[in-house]
């Protein structure tokens, strides 16, 4: 097994230590690290991702449910419309979008360029995001309340993103969650946890009809995965999750731009 190799398995359980220490953000690693360390093709990158990032995040949602802590109705009238898409996007759109689009100058941009690009820039976001962390707590006592078109659109729109990165898009979901139904903050990040789970696995059941599954690769990284978790939460312990946050935050944003960097000198 070459280093690249064997830093890309350490990858895997550094994804699940990053979940399992500040609840988020380490399924942005998971393309990165499938497609430069294991020299993974984009489009089979996104779609293992999906499935590492939908079972780890499933790990995490069941002991949320266990605490009465996932607002199953919240998380329904969210997900229904994100499931749909990202099925879509996954079965439909991503195989129809011919390998050579357009050409600018000398560089010809391909669909394996413009998914690593577009990832870059959600990465960016997400560094934006958990940079600047300032979300507002809502009261838990407080009435739970429904801006239904608003859910259901932002339930597109993450789902057809996430259909496209292979990433479970929590720092959209959580602050729409926040925002348009109401939730607290806790609740929010537990059921934007589910949400992540059942979405990111329903997408990978529409690449399993277009593609071949490596699945003794795939479950083996995802396994070395939820051990993270599991190392993440008892760190947790002991370490500040919400002072990593910010770090990490910088560290997916340098992620990001070196993406950009590489993909368009390549």
């Amino acid at each position: 097994m070459e280093l690249l190799e064997i830093l890309g398995f350490i990858g895997a359980l550094f994804i699940g230590l990053v979940l399992g220490l500040i609840g988020g953000g380490g399924s942005i690693l998971t393309v990165p690290i499938l497609v430069y360390a294991l020299t993974l093709n984009p489009v089979i990158a996104t779609a293992y991702s999906l499935f590492v990032v939908g079972t780890t995040s499933l790990v995490g949602a069941i002991k949320n449910i266990t605490k009465g802590m996932v607002d199953f109705k919240t998380a329904l009238i969210f997900a229904i419309p994100a499931f749909i898409a990202v099925y879509i996007t996954r079965a439909f759109l991503i195989p129809a979008i011919p390998d050579e689009l357009f050409q600018i100058g000398n560089i010809m941009v391909t669909k394996n360029l413009a998914i690593m690009l577009f990832f870059a820039f959600i990465m960016l976001l997400a560094s934006v995001s958990m940079i600047r962390n300032k979300r507002k707590e809502t009261d838990e006592e407080a009435e739970i309340t429904y801006n239904y078109p608003l859910i259901i659109a932002e339930g597109i729109i993450v789902g057809a993103i996430t259909g496209i990165v292979g990433a479970g898009g929590g720092f959209l979901i959580i602050p729409a969650l926040v925002l348009l139904a109401k939730l607290p903050m806790k609740k929010a990040v537990a059921t934007s946890l589910f949400i992540i789970a059942i979405k990111s696995l329903i997408g990978f059941l529409g690449d399993v009809q277009n593609l071949d599954i490596d699945w003794p690769f795939l479950l083996i990284f995802t396994g070395l995965s939820i051990i993270g978790i599991f190392i993440g939460i008892w760190l947790n312990k002991f370490i500040d999750g919400k002072k990593l946050k910010k770090a990490f935050g910088w560290f997916v944003l340098i992620m990001g731009i070196y993406i950009i960097y590489k993909e368009l000198t390549a």
